[in-house]
């Protein structure tokens, strides 16, 4: 658990101003699939959604900062030195950061910087079962958020902060702390899926 204690995690996430624009579940009674409670709305001309990178570990959520416009490695670079870097700073001498394989993560450009700047930077595998616990904030994210009803874009990235800011020390700390089972889980699966 020390160690796992000491990784700043990290990801990526879109979130829609109304809701997923995936397959929702809804636990239900027989007969009521079409009640309110039951179906989501549709929303004409799309309502609009907002790209944020995140950073969290044991103690705290990190920074969160939206994603204007496409992403890529330089974007990412200047995302690293205004959010990642005082995060890491915060966590200690020992801390690890954790992002996953995405291009623009192990791209030349980034993997310089991330040198340069002396980050000691976890090993994260291909393909892997995704396992980062930052996973699940985004979940409890998206639920609190679309709990808000926003009506605008400027509304959504305001609730989105104060969300943020408001998760609380236990909830990550429950998520890190459950990183020895979800690794047990993926090496007694032989690296397949899991229920995280």
């Amino acid at each position: 658990m020390d160690y796992w204690n000491h990784v700043l995690w990290s990801d990526e996430t879109k979130i829609n101003l109304f809701g997923s624009d995936g397959v929702k579940r809804v636990w239900r009674q027989p007969g009521e699939e079409y009640k309110d409670k039951c179906v989501l709305p549709t929303v004409k001309h799309g309502g609009g959604s907002v790209m944020v990178w995140g950073c969290m570990s044991a103690a705290r959520t990190g920074e969160l900062q939206f994603i204007e416009g496409t992403m890529n490695a330089f974007v990412y670079c200047d995302i690293l030195k205004q959010s990642m870097i005082p995060s890491l700073e915060r966590l200690g001498c020992r801390a690890v950061f954790q992002h996953d394989n995405d291009p623009k993560h192990t791209s030349k450009t980034t993997t310089a910087l991330l040198k340069k700047v002396r980050v000691k930077v976890m090993d994260w595998p291909s393909m892997s079962p995704d396992l980062n616990p930052i996973e699940h904030l985004w979940g409890i994210l998206k639920w609190k958020v679309e709990k808000r009803k926003v009506s605008n874009i400027h509304q959504l990235c305001d609730v989105i902060m104060e969300e943020w800011k408001r998760t609380s020390v236990a909830t990550c700390e429950a998520l890190v702390n459950s990183m020895p089972k979800r690794v047990k889980a993926v090496l007694e699966n032989n690296g397949s899926h899991t229920k995280y």
